[in-house]
């Protein structure tokens, strides 16, 4: 391997298994047992581009606007997509190909309206205790925030892990999942854009 890029990653213990004791016990930590950590890979450098960066695959939501979109306005649109153990997991993304830190100042305005609008409307689902809203962006350059439903009473399935949860969950059956979406997208258009 190449020069390591500062003392943070210099100072990595490569090729080793981490302990997950701190987490095992911890009460949203999905696993008991003895839960074995894989060995830490060392940096790839220069990091793969993204989906929608130069040299990556195409964007996919510019190459496929409408697809999974349920609901959208002029500015921003919601994707939702089956086959999920969670009651509701969907993608909040502004309509134009934007990273985060390139977002124009009045769409970044509307962003914390919107956040507060998906969640508001997911709560609104009968199985919804709460939603986690968080943006990852390692594999797409397009900005999106996921919003993830926890099941009312699941008090289990609270804090980061619920993403794990999510996979290993059975998925909502395809009829409720449809369901849960028009419900959602209704309660969005109610204050503007339209139900897709």
């Amino acid at each position: 391997m190449s020069e390591l890029p500062s003392d943070y990653h210099r100072n990595l213990p490569y090729g080793e298994r981490m302990s997950a004791a701190e987490l095992i016990g911890h009460p949203f930590f999905p696993f008991e047992g003895e839960v074995q950590v894989v060995p830490l890979a060392e940096p790839v450098l220069p990091e793969p581009p993204r989906r929608g960066e130069e040299g990556g695959e195409p964007c996919g939501t510019c190459a496929v606007p409408d697809r999974f979109v349920i609901w959208r306005d002029e500015q921003w649109q919601l994707k939702a997509f089956p086959d999920h153990g969670l009651p509701f997991v969907a993608i909040l993304e502004p309509r134009e190909h934007y990273r985060l830190d390139n977002l124009p100042p009045e769409l970044t305005a509307t962003l914390g309206v919107m956040i507060q609008r998906v969640a508001g409307a997911i709560g609104r689902l009968d199985a919804v205790g709460r939603t986690h809203f968080n943006r990852w962006g390692d594999g797409s350059e397009h900005f999106h925030l996921w919003f993830m439903a926890r099941p009312l009473g699941m008090m289990q399935l609270r804090g980061a892990m619920i993403a794990i949860w999510d996979d290993m969950l059975p998925n909502v059956p395809s009829e409720q999942y449809a369901e849960n979406t028009r419900l959602v997208a209704a309660a969005l258009a109610e204050d503007g854009g339209e139900a897709v």
